[in-house]
């Protein structure tokens, strides 16, 4: 047995018998939840009432094996996800009738899409009708005749030309790095190597001579290799591109682990114009 916690979110407009995703972490001392099952476990909202029960077998990103002292761990195994796993039992409504005003955030905030997107919207729908608030919020006006459901209709349907943020979004646990095409890199030279150690644990039996007054003993044998790498150098002139570092991190054999690092450091010393975006 073990013990977890499990989270969900629950989406807009939810109805009694939809299905969501559930993420399923251990909060005790379990090594592994590899081929787990979550028994029935109500989820509750943050007003203390239940809206949904999730159930279910765990999909894992990783696992752990070990035997004789030696273990091998990929990714993070106390971690796993149930698709479809909750069902919602609980609705959350929103009377659209009674909406006076709407509202579009934007995912990133930016003053020249917002106008823009205000700009198209009121031409779609009307003159002065939509009016960007901040550099994330464009609001609409709702007129007493209008039927709020095919208004939206028509504002989802308005195309805007977009700018989105350079972004690189990386996830430590399993080692993915997403790295945008709209990211700049300035010039830069990168120096990196690593030390590896292994320790290797052997359970060795030690038999006493035949006729002695010796017992036999179990003798643990501890084996410890250090290896420095040699430092690998990276070179970026004026002008490189994403996909130019990535063949250089690939020549070099760094791992997803070390690349991490290394455009943490670059973003550190100024040379990815880009938000990192740690998950």
């Amino acid at each position: 047995m073990a013990a977890v916690f499990a989270v969900a979110t629950l989406p807009p407009f939810s109805r009694p018998g939809y299905r969501i995703d559930v993420t399923v972490s251990s909060a005790g001392d379990a090594r592994s939840l590899e081929g787990g099952i979550l028994l029935m476990t109500p989820l509750y909202g943050p007003d203390g009432q239940i809206y949904a029960q999730a159930q279910g077998a765990l999909v894992l990103g990783g696992y752990l094996a070990s035997a004789g002292g030696n273990a091998r761990q990929v990714n993070h195994p106390t971690t796993g996800r149930i698709p479809g796993g909750a069902l919602v039992e609980r609705s959350v409504t929103v009377d659209l009738s009674k909406m006076q005003t709407i509202s579009v955030v934007l995912n990133d905030a930016d003053f020249h899409t917002a106008e823009r997107m205000a700009a198209a919207i009121s031409t779609a729908i009307g003159p002065d009708r939509a009016k960007a608030i901040d550099s994330r919020r464009v609001e609409i006006g709702v007129a007493p005749k209008d039927d709020v459901a095919g208004l939206l209709d028509v504002v989802e349907s308005v195309q805007v030309e977009v700018f989105p943020r350079a972004r690189v979004v990386v996830d430590e646990r399993t080692g993915t790095v997403v790295i945008g095409g709209t990211v700049r890199l300035q010039p830069v030279s990168i120096l990196h190597g690593g030390l590896s150690v292994q320790v290797v644990s052997q359970t060795q039996v030690s038999q006493p001579n035949a006729l002695s007054s010796g017992t036999t003993q179990v003798v643990q044998q501890t084996r410890v290799q250090a290896i420095d790498r040699p430092v690998n150098r990276i070179e970026l002139r004026e002008g490189a591109t994403v996909e130019d570092l990535v063949q250089e991190l690939q020549r070099i054999g760094a791992g997803a682990r070390d690349v991490i690092s290394i455009l943490q450091a670059m973003k550190e010393a100024g040379a990815l114009e880009a938000e990192l975006e740690v998950l």
